[in-house]
């Protein structure tokens, strides 16, 4: 995208609606939220939100704070909430904590909630949150007056704001104490992508339970592989919006641009920036995504969670997944056996194993095959039976494996024990190649070959997942394969190392020309 490319201030706003979101309970005739749904002051607690804000804070809400008020404010027939828990994602700095101070000092001096309790993953993103709070009710003249003397404790660890009405707000780290002997009306849990364990989780929220209309804000960017609690939430919600199967009282409001947009797309950018030309620069988003997208890696993936507010499975992919696509060409070994290697590789947890092979192809690139794979709690021991006899009847001219990594393991096995010309292992003609020294090498190898569209393979859906999920260990300048979470990639290590030993194998042996004499003829 060029500068005379870029749109003009104000050309774009972001969009107030979110891409995904939980539909209300409520049915009828369009209200006056706005978006066509039919939720009403007596149905929704937001419009109360948007007329605080903006009469007696004199803090008007921008169009997409208005929204979510309204809608996460929905009412049940019997005036609780309807949503219990409610997780919001939205791209950084727009206006989230903002929204969360409003309805802090809503709760306290409006609904007379009596205890409202802030939880963050670090305590002084918490303070600041709760310093805004007191601020704003000590700036205005109407939340002041409800203030006792020494109704705002500042001592470290203790910070409490009290009202006349008996409520308070207080704040606490997102761990395994915050929230535990309280009982809590509102529960906000900022940051949730931070949560990589259920520890603040199973503190904090449980203190809910004995207040039948408590309610809970969980709001955050998007995450990465480890928001364990985030991308429960969100699995759970999006089950409920799919199917309208599951819980009813979690509800989701996400704004975000959809998987696969490019950095640059300004309609994606709306789409995650609500408060795109309003508070935030199209130009500005525009010149960090343009670094983003020339850099790549884990700078590009930090964009995407941080401001397209996408769910990035890697933030180091090893692999470029759009030239792995463009490398799938089906097709079988048949044609080229006299040429073929092979590798096999163990995952890190031991619970999977396969074999693949690869032979050089007459034009240059090399075609790659899944022999086997092994899966499961005896995935090695499957293994050490099965691979003797497959590797005989395949007979690859070389059989190589990484004894650095957790193939050593199994290393007795598929050593050279070399015990004389009728050994088991390894079979006649089969020479198993350590790939001891090359790991690195051979992984940034693959990879390099991938993206000049010299492999070949099947698009066959294990390795297409193994490939596509691995991600970069550095080691200095070069790096290697991993897979960070759940999953494995030694399918991805078997095939580079096929590879390797396919692109350095030394020409098959001609064949001696046999001349037949045939008798003349009378």
């Amino acid at each position: 995208m060029s500068a005379a490319e870029v749109p003009e201030a104000g050309a774009v706003l972001g969009s107030t609606l979110p891409r995904i979101w939980t539909r209300p309970l409520i049915e009828g005739p369009p209200g006056p939220c706005g978006c066509g749904c039919a939720l009403t002051p007596a149905t929704s607690y937001g419009f109360e939100v948007e007329e605080f804000a903006r009469d007696t804070l004199e803090r008007p809400l921008d169009p997409w704070q208005r929204w979510a008020a309204i809608h996460a404010g929905e009412l049940l027939p019997d005036g609780r909430p309807r949503f219990r828990v409610l997780l919001i994602l939205v791209a950084r700095q727009q206006g989230k904590t903002e929204l969360l101070v409003i309805l802090v000092l809503f709760w306290l001096f409006i609904e007379e909630r009596r205890l409202v309790l802030g939880t963050s993953t670090n305590l002084d993103y918490a303070r600041e949150s709760w310093e805004k709070a007191v601020e704003l009710a000590e700036g205005s003249d109407a939340l002041a007056e409800d203030i006792p003397v020494n109704g705002v404790r500042r001592a470290n660890g203790e910070q409490t704001l009290r009202t006349i009405y008996k409520t308070r707000y207080k704040i606490a780290a997102s761990n395994r104490k915050g929230g535990r002997s309280l009982t809590i009306d509102r529960l906000i849990l900022d940051e949730l992508r931070e949560h990589h364990d259920w520890t603040a989780w199973n503190a904090a929220v449980p203190a809910t339970n004995a207040v039948p209309d408590a309610q809970v804000w969980a709001i955050s960017n998007q995450g990465d592989h480890r928001s364990v609690v985030l991308d429960s939430l969100r699995a759970s919600a999006m089950q409920f919006i799919e199917s309208g199967e599951g819980d009813r009282r979690l509800g989701l409001l996400e704004w975000s641009a959809p998987l696969g947009s490019k950095p640059t797309d300004v309609r994606a950018l709306a789409m995650a920036n609500p408060n795109l030309g309003r508070r935030t620069e199209v130009d500005s988003l525009l010149g960090d995504a343009l670094r983003a997208e020339k850099a790549g890696g884990e700078e590009l993936a930090g964009f995407l969670t941080e401001i397209l507010c996408v769910k990035v499975p890697m933030l180091d992919p090893a692999v470029d997944a759009g030239a792995w696509a463009d490398c799938a060409d089906p097709g079988t070994l048949d044609g080229v056996r006299d040429r073929v290697a092979a590798a096999v590789d163990v995952s890190l947890d031991g619970k999977h194993a396969t074999l693949v092979a690869a032979a050089l192809l007459p034009d240059g690139r090399v075609r790659i095959e899944v022999v086997r794979r092994w899966e499961g709690p005896n995935a090695t021991q499957q293994l050490r039976r099965e691979l003797p006899p497959l590797v005989a009847k395949m007979k690859p001219r070389k059989l190589g494996w990484f004894p650095n990594g957790p193939a050593a393991a199994i290393a007795a096995d598929l050593a050279d024990r070399k015990q004389g010309p009728r050994a088991a292992w390894p079979p006649r003609g089969v020479e198993v190649d350590e790939l001891r020294k090359d790991g690195a090498a051979i992984c940034m190898g693959f990879a390099e070959m991938i993206t000049g569209h010299e492999i070949a393979h099947s698009d066959d859906e294990l390795l297409t997942a193994h490939v596509t999920s691995a991600e970069r260990a550095r080691q200095g300048d070069a790096w290697r394969f991993t897979r960070k979470g759940a999953g494995h990639c030694d399918a991805a290590y078997a095939a580079a190392g096929a590879v390797h030993l396919a692109r350095t194998l030394p020409p098959p042996a001609a064949r001696p020309l046999v001349v037949v004499a045939r008798p003349r003829s009378e």
